[in-house]
């Protein structure tokens, strides 16, 4: 069973304690039986409206890749650039000396 959210709680906490104050001050009750049978009756409007807090879902993940090709360019091989870098610098030392 999940954990409920900080909304649930909330909502649920001041549902039982508002619905026992208006029931209360409402019926004028005073005797033992009467205060028990307000209590249960708030805690199980505050379990109702607590549970029909909307829950919020969770996202759907995507995966998105980590680089993408420029429009009109390919894409190159790791080996390509490795050999293709090493002659570049072979001539760029030959040019040098």
């Amino acid at each position: 069973m999940p954990r409920p959210t900080a909304a649930q709680f909330a909502y649920g906490s001041f549902t039982v304690i508002f619905s026992t104050l208006a029931m209360l001050l409402l019926s004028r009750t005073s005797s033992g039986p009467g205060v028990a049978l307000i209590a249960v009756a708030a805690l199980g409007l505050g379990l109702l409206v607590a549970m029909t807090v909307p829950v919020p879902r969770s996202r759907a993940v995507t995966a998105v890749p980590a680089h993408r090709p420029a429009a009109g360019r390919e894409p190159v091989s790791a080996a390509t650039r490795i050999s293709a870098g090493a002659s570049a610098g072979e001539s760029a030392r030959g040019r040098a000396a």
